[in-house]
């Protein structure tokens, strides 16, 4: 039977397969006392031969995915999925906090996806690659590296705080406005290749897409600690491959 081990902030629990591994604000992994959180939100189990994690709360969704980040699933509540990567990432966002965790498991009966293209590109060059479908211009990559750097520079699994639109147009040097009119630009063009949970109705609350784009874009390496120094472009470097433009 392929063992299945569970990591979050350095410390390593074993599945049992012979029982439920509950994971959330109580259980087997306490993840944080944190009151947005569900006391039991994620359970792996071993079933039929595989193992499976099931999203058993009733608000909040995570994202899962490969450890390339070359497939991903959205976890929303009620749903589950099978374990079959060597290396499993999940990723959520509870009130203003986001988690990482990542589940290893032993002869995994499928291997990792790679995606190299943007590796070794330089910053240039990545502004103009395509992730997916999707193009991103220098500026709407410094938007998602803004709001992703606390999950970027903490280097392992764990916490972190999510920016605020205001804190992450700061970081920038933007406005407000403009934050928000680039964080539209960005989600849309997701929203299109099918990505969950960027677009909706008045339910939809500003923080959950903003959590839900990190969410995508820390699991799936849309970017990555290498994409730091986007932060601190020069204004007129980011304009020069046409990324001033709200597109």
């Amino acid at each position: 039977m392929a063992g299945l081990r569970i990591e979050f902030c350095g410390e390593w629990f074993e599945a049992d397969p012979e029982g439920a591994f509950e994971i959330g604000r109580d259980g087997d992994l306490e993840v944080d006392d944190n009151p947005y959180l569900h006391r039991r939100f994620l359970v792996v189990t071993h079933e039929h031969g595989m193992w499976w994690l099931s999203n058993v709360g009733t608000l909040l969704s995570a994202t899962v995915c490969d450890e390339s980040g070359g497939v991903q699933s959205w976890l929303s509540p009620g749903t589950r999925l099978p374990i079959v990567f060597p290396r499993t990432t999940v990723v959520f966002t509870a009130g203003p906090t986001t988690y990482e965790l990542q589940a290893e498991l032993d002869d995994a009966p499928y291997a990792d996806v790679h995606t190299d293209e943007l590796r070794g590109l330089g910053d240039r060059d990545a502004a103009e690659a395509t992730i997916g479908l999707v193009p991103f211009t220098t500026s709407q990559r410094q938007l998602i590296v803004a709001l992703a750097e606390p999950l970027l520079r903490r280097g392992g699994t764990g916490l972190s705080e999510l920016p605020s639109s205001v804190d992450a147009a700061r970081r920038l040097g933007w406005t407000t406005t403009r934050f928000n009119r680039k964080l539209d630009n960005v989600c849309d063009k997701l929203d299109r290749i099918g990505v969950k949970g960027l677009r909706g109705g008045p339910a939809s609350h500003a923080k959950n897409r903003r959590a839900r784009l990190v969410e995508y874009a820390v699991a799936s390496r849309l970017v990555t600690s290498d994409d730091l120094p986007l932060l601190d472009l020069d204004p007129a470097d980011a304009l020069a491959d046409g990324s001033g433009e709200d597109r």
